[in-house]
């Protein structure tokens, strides 16, 4: 049955379309950077870049709006593209500034479908003189494991060129574990709906320490995500688990202010910069 409110939300998707076009060649899209925290040393070891778009009359859209239109109509991977680009044009500024640091970025189901994926990351890990293993790659979990032929490819390929790689949303789809065995992954992202609730449910503690303990078994690092509250932090620090983020520790920002906090100019009672963010590599 036709209802009037369903021509208004397909208008509203294709104006979104429309504007999300301007969007891109008028370079209204920016990254913001959330820091992820050393749960041993209480310090910034590395940051995810994450897509805004700053609306000149809509304001700030929510990528969980205009991120499922760009899928839909074709630009998320002219987006995706951008991103890739972006982020190592980013660390390279950041390295010339004395900031070298790990970021993570997110890979959607249409970029991993694309063939020459592995080649665009590698020519701009080499255009802007970057370690590969400065990037890691973010994947989620239903995507992972909902392809694994197309995945294994892909993953084997960011593989070989020292790319890093991350299973996103870690609890929420439905994961295989001979998959998590077979794909070349170093880290699992615990999905912040199990964060929210292990101060307060037996259930979600003893997911988390499983997920933890099944990780480290499998020699993969351990970040969660969704860390906003104190007793949050310190049963993950409990659990071992390696990396958080979150906004108990800080909100997403733009470059400038990251590296304003790099250099001492932080918040009060913020955490510092690790001496080097790059300490180490991701046991691969």
């Amino acid at each position: 049955v036709f209802e009037q409110r369903m021509d208004e939300a397909g208008a509203e998707r294709l104006n979104l379309h429309n504007e999300l076009r301007m969007a891109i060649e008028r370079r209204e899209l920016k990254l913001h950077y959330q820091p992820k925290i050393d749960s041993t040393t209480g310090q910034i070891r590395g940051v995810e870049a994450l897509l805004r778009w700053n609306h000149p009359e809509r304001g700030n859209v929510s990528p969980v709006v205009f991120i499922p239109v760009a899928e839909r109509f074709g630009l998320i991977n002219e987006i995706g593209n951008w991103v890739i680009d972006e982020v190592c044009r980013q660390m390279h500024e950041w390295a010339d500034e004395g900031m070298r640091t790990r970021v993570a970025i997110n890979l959607s189901v249409h970029q991993l479908r694309q063939d020459d994926l592995v080649a665009r990351i590698e020519a701009a890990l080499k255009r802007h003189a970057l370690d590969p293993s400065q990037l890691l790659c973010e994947v989620t979990e239903s995507v992972a494991m909902g392809d694994p032929d197309t995945l294994q490819r892909v993953f084997d390929g960011l593989a070989r060129i020292g790319v890093f790689i991350s299973i996103d949303d870690f609890g929420t789809g439905y994961s295989c574990l001979i998959n998590l065995r077979q794909l070349p992954a170093a880290q699992l992202k615990i999905d912040r709906s199990f964060i929210n609730d292990i101060e307060t449910s037996k259930d979600a503690l003893a997911i988390v320490s499983a997920v933890v303990n099944l990780a480290h078994a499998l020699g993969l690092k351990v970040v969660a995500e969704g860390v906003e509250t104190a007793g949050q932090r310190d049963i993950l620090i409990g659990m071992n688990c390696d990396e958080m983020q979150g906004f108990y520790f800080a909100r997403p920002m733009a470059a400038e202010s990251l590296h304003d906090w790099f250099l001492g100019n932080k918040p009060d009672g913020a955490v510092d910069f690790s001496p080097s963010a790059m300490l180490e590599h991701i046991p691969t």
